[in-house]
């Protein structure tokens, strides 16, 4: 049951994101893009989003468990070092250059598009080197 649950959660998230526009690299472009073409509507999807998932981790956090979990799983490390930073940087520019970010990129792959394969493609080669290099 709970797999149910993981993918239909899934496909509701690609949803809002193909609905809300957010699988075109454009948008993202646009939207730091101050100026020339400015487009302000990432912003307001990810207020819309702050507004809705904010109250349910309220609620979520007061139970003793997740309801297909036997924990929950939060991170424990808490302080910032040099991966976290490159990472972030590293994210930042990838998410700039292309637009595209892991899971709008996963969405738009459904479009056949090959600019979105040979994304996704390096993106998939990253988590395969960070294992080798990172996770031995």
């Amino acid at each position: 049951m709970s797999r149910l649950f993981i993918v239909l959660a899934g496909a509701l998230f690609g949803a809002g994101i193909t609905v809300s526009g957010m699988a075109n690299p454009a948008k993202v472009q646009n939207f730091l893009d101050f100026t020339g073409q400015w487009d302000p509507s990432l912003a307001l999807v990810m207020g819309a989003a702050l507004l809705i998932t904010t109250p349910g981790f309220f609620w979520v956090f007061k139970q003793q468990k997740p309801r297909f979990a036997d924990a929950f799983a939060l991170p424990t490390k808490k302080d910032v070092d040099t991966k976290l930073i490159l990472g972030a940087v590293l994210f930042g520019a990838g998410w700039g250059l292309s637009g595209l970010c892991p899971a709008p990129a996963l969405v738009a792959l459904l479009t056949g598009a090959s600019s979105f394969l040979v994304f996704a493609l390096a993106m998939f080669s990253g988590i395969l080197l960070h294992k080798q290099v990172f996770e031995k």
